[in-house]
């Protein structure tokens, strides 16, 4: 799932390469992708694209008034082309689900991009709106851990009186915006904490450390990401996970095997030296440490 980093990127991206540019079609080949139909989608076509941003995992691009909003989900991309093909996409069973074709500034093939999304459960999503506020998933969402506003003081109020463990808290959207399951694991290996460690238990220590954790794995991240084509944000993210997707692998820090905790529709991996003082977390939802 494309988290804060990867959406990050191609914000950046899309605000060297579509900025400035006319929106000349907006084209759904799947009939499930887009979530709203007032303003209809071919209210775009033809408004100049002014600025990208990037609300937690939301890209959003306003157009003339409007505002095209984006949520990849799990198995979403945004793919950029130099050079659309001329035909309009075929609405099918394929991984195309919009294609957004812009001016070209000039004599030449139309450049754009196209949304895909693997597998079989369709959860991207599309919006026209006139303000971001009216997506619910952004209406709910938390602070921006990368924000300048976002302190040690504002993540401690966050947790306060949190019954929840901390790996869940760092994924809840509306607690904090753009961390799923990948770089949660990262955080939580930087700060030396267990997944299932209570978030109301962290004291202030844990907290400064988690704060640091946060903060410096996601601009990190950031960092590698800038610059890198949409189309290698993937590999690119993959290579610097130091936990995350390496169960079995040794762990970077202390050389002890990376241990995997399997849900009914994800996982969580963990170095047990360095977050759990050795021992293992039973690999069962609602887990506790092995006595």
């Amino acid at each position: 799932m494309p988290e804060l980093p990867e959406v990050e990127a191609l914000r950046e991206f899309l605000d060297g390469h579509a900025v400035g540019r006319v929106l000349v079609r907006a084209q759904p080949a799947a009939v499930n992708v887009l979530k709203t139909y007032d303003p209809p989608l071919t209210a775009l076509e033809g408004g100049t694209v002014t600025a990208v941003a990037r609300h937690g995992k939301f890209l959003d691009l306003t157009v003339g008034g409007l505002h095209l909003v984006i949520h990849l989900a799990r198995a979403g991309w945004l793919r950029w082309q130099d050079a659309l093909p001329d035909a309009p996409p075929r609405p099918g069973k394929g991984p195309l689900a919009l294609r957004v074709r812009l001016s070209t500034g000039g004599t030449g093939p139309a450049p754009g991009f196209d949304l895909t999304e693997a597998g079989t459960q369709k959860r991207l999503a599309v919006y026209c709106v006139t303000d971001p506020a009216q997506v619910p998933g952004v209406a709910r969402l938390g602070p921006d851990p990368l924000a300048a506003d976002f302190t040690e003081e504002s993540l401690a109020a966050l947790l306060k009186g949190e019954r929840r463990q901390v790996k869940g808290v760092l994924r809840d959207q509306s607690v904090l915006a753009g961390i799923g399951n990948a770089y949660s694991d990262e955080i939580l290996h930087a700060a030396r904490m267990s997944p299932f460690k209570p978030a109301a238990r962290l004291g202030p220590e844990d907290t400064a450390r988690l704060y640091a954790a946060v903060r410096d794995t996601l601009l990190a991240a950031v960092e590698r990401s800038r610059g890198v084509a949409a189309g290698q944000l993937k590999k690119e993210k993959k290579s610097g996970l130091r936990v995350h997707g390496r169960t079995g692998e040794a762990c970077p820090v202390c050389g002890d095997t990376v241990r995997e905790v399997s849900f009914s529709d994800s996982s969580l991996q963990y170095c047990p030296t360095c977050q759990t003082g050795g021992k293992l977390l039973a690999d069962r939802r609602m887990s506790r440490l092995l006595k």
